[in-house]
């Protein structure tokens, strides 16, 4: 790893936070060379004493998480009671370019983010909370987990079993979400600020992260199509599944890999091109006999079968064998962190010739207290004049949108929210997967337009046909690129291999480009032309293997892989802009998805290697919190269903007792051995049945409305088309309509972020119908009418979906 600066050299960013969501934040910033200076109370950071797995923290050292998250930080003490130190936090405030706050840390209680903003005008502050800094909820009590009920994450999109409890995600993953979505934001305004050197006061709300991350544009889909997604929880079929030596990974995300499964398992029978069932629907209906056929088999055996039908597929990742599978060898995929020795993962992107930090030791508590405190910061200058009148951080960067599905999408997505011009290319012949998935009768008129997921992922943004495996659609793509700052693309590297288009061409196209290329494995490696789903992705990495219940095989988020993917390419995206802003030299990035996913699967890794510890799926329990679980509430669903929960999680003391109040305090809670969270969780299944009890007899709003005012973290177990009911959500406009030329007008999500400057709106118009800008864009290149009109007439370009003409002139 190269000693050189980072593209981020010579920033300074005050880290305020506790907990995972603002020191991963800090921690990728750190990583680009950023200089981040931990301010922690005398106590430190309760993150230095965590371990998920319960390993003793011997007083004076800290936990391996807390390593892999403060490596190459500085450790400043801060008593939040003392004057003088108040004063040395004023001072590092105004001599710093960033800072990032969350309420658990008691300095940052002393100071708001509005504060900071306020006397430090140049300051980018981040602010992490539960809700936002405003609302409705936000003082109320949250929790990982019972965020990801808010959002809709603890059902998703049909994950679990209908005849049990919904189960959440494992693994904190929305806190890894939302310190990804942090640190990409951060960013995002630093751009802005080259422009007027005004900074911006960024409100981060943890639960719209989730429901970025964990959900699939529900509302959108909902009110677009009058159905939600699905209506009850089914796994995926093979998904994981168990083989005669293991667990293995199978998945269809296309009608033709469904097809080849059937084929690969000796069953042609069962392949009816003509139904009009789903290929999800056709799976479950062949579901036991698949399980029986691959009992049998051996986990290599299944594997390299269906990666001979291309059929998306891969082992089972957990802390323990994921370090040792060959793909992630061959890739250096892991590291040895020198806090200690643990295993960990190395960056989850690459960018050529820029270096970023490698592996380094966590600072002990207040390691540069004396150093800071006699150092003087230099205040950074006040902004010179008023702010620019454009707010938006990417006004004037093109960028070429080769992308599809949600993962590269959802990067673009945000390029275009934030102001740069994103010019969306398809083809007739295969036009972006998510506009085929909407279950659409091709029967309809413009069915191909009538995607909700579409829609929600492509709004301001430009669109054009290209047949870019015809030499002309491939001269005008290369035209296209001459014009373009960014070109962003997530095919197999075969495929781009096959058109010609790796990043030597395109720099000799244009010399400071910078080429985002987002495959699902990488580059290189074994598994380099596999082809990658969401899911898949998550199998590898781990991510499925906490998702779940013991006594089963785990069931696959189906949501986090592509949405992490696309936010962290962003933030290497953000990285490589500000090195060719520094240099005038592009750069190719490799952000693979599976590198991602790694990232907030880390503590698996991190616990196994430094403790010993294979980390478990438990159903809804967790590590932070005890009790915490799912409990049925009285009411019949909109589906006519016994099936309403609420989720309750009690991370402290405090919380108990005040569950325990407000239960009105009986007898079985005033248990002495409940009295600890230790002893909670050895009595959790007496704690299950009691709260089973108290809630079955009541709706879910008289649970919240119980124990949310006494200081309960609690949430009702959402459907994820619901989420607009939410007033927390209303409150702070998190979703916008938009009108479209085909459809009815729909909400939309926006981004999880409130801001002080920045925009009120972030969509400015709806995604583009096939090929709508192609007259447009190719009269920018010089184009005429007669030229445009031949290239429609030969099918390099088009409006609707169609077979390739490959007509020769």
């Amino acid at each position: 790893m190269s000693s050189s600066p980072g593209p981020l050299d010579g920033y300074t960013v005050v880290d305020l936070t506790y907990g995972i969501a603002g020191g991963y934040a800090t921690k990728l910033i750190a990583d680009g060379g950023a200089d981040v200076v931990k301010i922690e109370a005398p106590e430190g950071d309760p993150l230095r004493r965590w371990s998920a797995s319960g390993a003793v923290i011997e007083p004076g050292t800290h936990g391996a998480l807390f390593g892999f998250l403060a490596g190459g930080k500085r450790s400043v003490v801060i008593d939040p009671a003392v004057d003088a130190d108040l004063n040395l936090l004023a001072r590092l405030a105004g001599s710093a370019d960033v800072v990032v706050w969350s309420p658990e840390s008691p300095v940052a209680q002393r100071i708001s983010p509005q504060e900071l903003h306020d006397r430090h005008p140049h300051l980018v502050v981040t602010a992490i909370t539960p809700f936002g800094l405003d609302g409705p909820w936000c003082d109320r009590p949250a929790t990982e987990f019972t965020l990801q009920a808010w959002s809709g994450g603890a059902i998703g999109i049909g994950r679990g079993v209908q005849d049990r409890a919904p189960v959440s995600i494992g693994g904190q993953v929305g806190d890894w979400l939302t310190g990804a979505y942090a640190a990409a934001m951060t960013l995002s305004f630093l751009t802005r600020r080259h422009r007027d050197g005004h900074g911006e006061l960024i409100d981060l709300s943890k639960l719209e992260s989730q429901i970025l991350g964990l959900t699939y544009y529900p509302v959108t889909y909902f009110e677009m199509l009058g159905r939600p997604w699905r209506t009850e929880r089914r796994p995926t079929v093979p998904g994981v599944a168990q083989a005669a030596d293991g667990l293995v990974a199978l998945g269809c995300g296309t009608a033709q890999q469904w097809w080849d499964l059937c084929a690969m398992s000796g069953h042609d029978e069962w392949i009816d091109e003509t139904s009009e069932l789903t290929i999800t629907e056709q799976a479950n209906l062949h579901a036991e006999e698949l399980y029986e056929w691959l009992r049998d088999q051996r986990v290599d055996d299944v594997r390299d079968l269906a990666s001979a039908f291309r059929i998306p597929n891969s082992p089972v990742g957990n802390g323990e064998n994921v370090t040792k599978t060959d793909h992630f060898v061959e890739r250096g995929s892991f590291v040895q962190h020198p806090d200690g020795g643990f295993t960990a993962p190395n960056h989850p992107y690459r960018i050529a010739g820029v270096a970023l930090r490698p592996p380094t030791a966590a600072p002990r508590l207040g390691e540069h207290t004396d150093a800071i405190r006699t150092a003087a910061p230099t205040p950074r200058p006040a902004p010179a004049g008023p702010p620019a009148r454009d707010r938006l951080p990417f006004s004037g960067l093109r960028v070429l949108d080769m992308t599809t599905f949600w993962a590269g999408p959802s990067c673009t997505h945000i390029l275009g929210m934030l102001g740069a011009e994103v010019i969306h290319v398809e083809s007739t012949v295969r036009p972006d997967g998510t506009r085929l998935i909407a279950g659409i009768p091709a029967s309809e008129g413009q069915w191909w337009e009538r995607s909700p997921i579409f829609s929600a992922l492509n709004t301001n943004k430009k669109g054009i046909t290209l047949d870019f495996q015809t030499e002309q659609g491939r001269d005008l793509l290369r035209r296209l690129i001459a014009t373009s700052d960014v070109v962003v693309e997530n095919f197999t590297p075969r495929v781009i291999d096959q058109i010609g288009l790796d990043f030597d061409t395109v720099r000799a196209v244009r010399a400071d480009v910078i080429m985002l290329r987002m495959p699902g494995f990488g580059l290189d490696g074994p598994w380099r032309d596999n082809p990658a789903f969401a899911y898949i992705i998550e199998d590898a990495s781990g991510l499925s293997w906490l998702t779940g219940f013991a006594d089963r095989t785990p069931f696959e988020p189906y949501s986090v892989g592509d949405p992490n993917a696309g936010i962290h390419a962003l933030s290497a995206l953000l990285l490589a802009l500000e090195h060719r802003r520094r240099t005038g030299q592009g750069t190719l990035i490799e952000a693979a998805m599976v590198d991602a996913a790694l990232h907030i699967a880390a503590e698996q890794v991190i616990e196994f290697s430094a403790y010993g510890a294979l980390l478990q799926r438990d159903g809804n329990r967790g590590p932070a919190a005890a009790p915490q679980g799912l409990y049925r509430t009285a009411e019949i669903d909109e589906f006519d269903r016994p099936d309403s929960w609420v989720a309750i999680a009690v991370s402290t003391d405090a919380q108990w007792d005040a569950l325990r109040h407000a239960l009105g305090d009986p007898a079985w809670a005033s248990d002495p051995d409940l009295s600890s969270h230790a002893g909670r969780r050895a009595h959790h299944d007496r704690i299950d049945e009691e709260l089973a009890g108290w809630c079955a007899s009541r709706s879910g709003d008289a649970v919240v409305e119980t124990l949310w005012p006494a200081g309960v973290p609690v949430a009702k177990v959402m459907q994820p088309h619901r989420q607009m009911e939410l007033e927390q959500l209303r409150h702070r406009r998190f979703f916008e309509f938009v009108g479209h030329p085909v459809n009815p007008a729909a909400a939309h999500s926006t981004l999880p972020v409130s801001l002080a400057n920045g925009p009120r709106e972030f969509h400015r118009r709806p995604a583009p119908l096939l090929g709508e800008h192609n007259d447009e864009l190719l009269a920018q290149l010089g184009l005429g009418d007669d030229e445009i009109a031949a290239l429609a007439e030969d099918g390099i370009i088009g409006n609707e979906p169609g077979p390739a003409k490959r007509v020769t002139r």
